[in-house]
């Protein structure tokens, strides 16, 4: 992807070595996405333990005072290329926020709403709560911010076999996917079935969710290609890797050697790669209805 040298998205709190410090309030509000790539593997052992992987971004009280982006300040963790990953990822925002600031009013006849990126080291507070790292990228509908440990490029590299800054695009891009979903009120419906479904049943929900977040993170790939014309050639091979890396299917039987299809709470690998695949072709949100889709 053609990124340096391009214009960065001011919407971004830099809370590198900041001490994770974020806004007050929010309990008992839902992460959405919170699940949303890395915290796939911690999920996976907690399930594994007997216990819910909804409790990965648990609904602590998040403590402190907003912190505003000190990009220009050093702190821990700091290094020249953390900070080139920064500056990617604030490219990546910027082509998202020119993307769907075009799409809202032509295909929805409404405006987009900006959300605020969230760049953090080993450790955050947000409205939805306390996460660490391990957690993963997530999305949380109490501040409406994304938060993204640095970290995590390395991660879909080493230990999701997905390099490339594509894949780390297609990760920015599913969870701005769920910011759009909480726009639209989608994530907040789904989040209410929970006490009036079982288990397995609001599993499936989560499941259409997640890979609705794929389908509009294709839309944008779709729009960064044929308006912004800043894709290269591969970079839609390693999106679709990362989503192949990072299906439920994928991820049990590494694990452990089988699956369990009743506990998906993303996805397969191809249905992954099918939604993401589908939003990339069409560019049209209403093709994205993951929740009245009879074969995913």
């Amino acid at each position: 992807m053609e990124w340096k040298g391009r214009q960065q998205s001011s919407n971004v709190e830099d809370r590198r070595g900041g001490g994770g410090g974020g806004p007050r309030g929010g309990r008992g509000i839902k992460a959405i996405g919170g699940l949303g790539l890395g915290g796939i593997i911690v999920a996976v052992i907690v399930m594994f333990m007997g216990g819910d992987p909804s409790t990965v971004i648990n609904n602590m009280p998040a403590t402190g005072a907003p912190t505003s982006d000190n990009s220009g300040t050093p702190g821990k963790g700091r290094n020249a290329k953390e900070d080139e990953y920064a500056e990617f990822v604030k490219v990546v925002l910027k082509d998202t926020e020119v993307a769907w600031n075009k799409i809202f009013p032509d295909q929805l006849g409404r405006e987009y709403e900006e959300p605020i990126l969230v760049l953090f080291t080993d450790h955050v507070e947000s409205a939805c709560g306390a996460a660490s790292a391990s957690t993963g990228p997530f999305y949380c509908s109490g501040d409406q911010r994304l938060y993204i440990d640095l970290s995590f490029y390395d991660d879909l590299k080493n230990k999701f076999s997905a390099p490339g800054d594509f894949a780390m695009a297609y990760v920015v891009a599913h969870e701005v996917g769920h910011h759009i979903q909480y726009l639209l009120g989608k994530s907040r419906w789904v989040h209410q079935q929970r006490q009036q479904l079982s288990e397995s049943e609001y599993n499936k929900l989560s499941v259409r969710l997640e890979l609705q977040a794929d389908f509009y993170a294709g839309v944008w790939a779709h729009y960064a290609e044929d308006e912004l014309g800043v894709l290269e050639s591969g970079d839609i091979e390693e999106a679709l890797n990362a989503a192949n890396a990072i299906g439920d299917d994928r991820l049990q039987k590494n694990a452990r050697g089988y699956i369990q299809p009743e506990t998906f709470t993303h996805g397969t690998s191809a249905q992954r790669m099918k939604w993401y695949k589908l939003g990339y072709e069409t560019g049209d949100m209403r093709k994205g209805d993951t929740f009245s889709a009879k074969n995913l």
